[in-house]
């Protein structure tokens, strides 16, 4: 069983060009990435899947592992589609490439699912939600009693307009596992239309009839989509004593 961790980056970002090279502390995010996955003791390989030259070479400069992609796929998944495709493996995790400080241990919990049931196909991660219950930035999911997801959205749900702290809510943390058969079906699947009206990827796959299992998490993880999340690091470093 190879399990291998494949981080995609692109250079373009519409919202942060250049992000995966910005410097946190001494490293580039990309590298703070890689070598927090290589840590994951389930992990056989990570790679990172780029269509960019500065970023290839940047990878290579602290002895990583990158591929270089075709600058037409729209998204990160698509991206590392083409890269699963070029390498043996068994499962893939997809890892994004803008959580510099994701712990290595969330990986690995994800992981778990997939080698315990031969029947499953896809895992991803949640946290439970605390604040900013309408920030449409976050999205939430909810699962049923074996964990298995019954909904992504934007939006708040369950929806209690009585009282949201009535009920718990869930924050989804963007890492998917997926067996590699599986991953390359899905990626050729139509897009479905609440995928389309959510923006949302993991719902084409709950369209597809497929279960994905929600592992639970207590650790949130800090990502850089903006300049302006960079002001999210220094207080994070000083708590996370990184």
């Amino acid at each position: 069983m190879i399990i291998t961790g494949i981080i995609p980056a692109r250079y373009a970002s519409t919202r942060f060009p250049g992000k995966p090279l910005i410097l946190i502390d001494g490293k580039t995010m990309i590298q703070r990435v890689y070598e927090q996955a290589q840590k994951s003791k389930l992990l056989n390989q990570v790679v990172v899947a780029t269509d960019s030259d500065e970023i290839f070479d940047c990878v290579n400069s602290f002895k990583g592992n990158a591929i270089m992609t075709s600058k037409m796929h729209k998204t990160g998944t698509d991206r590392i589609c083409e890269v699963a495709q070029k390498i043996k493996s068994d499962i893939i995790v997809n890892i994004q490439g803008d959580e510099p400080f994701i712990n290595p241990r969330n990986i690995d919990n994800a992981v778990k699912p997939l080698l315990k049931d031969k029947t499953l196909n896809v895992s991803t991660l949640a946290v439970e939600l605390s604040q900013d219950f309408y920030d449409n930035n976050k999205v939430k999911v909810v699962f049923d009693k074996n964990n298995n997801a019954l909904l992504f959205s934007r939006s708040l749900i369950p929806n209690n307009f009585k009282s949201i702290r009535k009920l718990k809510y869930y924050k989804h943390l963007g890492l998917y596992v997926y067996r590699k058969n599986f991953l390359l079906k899905f990626s050729k699947a139509k897009q479905a239309d609440i995928e389309l009206a959510e923006s949302l990827e993991q719902l084409r796959i709950l369209w597809m009839g497929e279960k994905i299992r929600v592992v639970l998490t207590k650790e949130d993880s800090i990502s850089i989509d903006t300049k302006s999340d960079l002001r999210k690091i220094p207080n994070y470093i000083i708590t996370r004593g990184k």
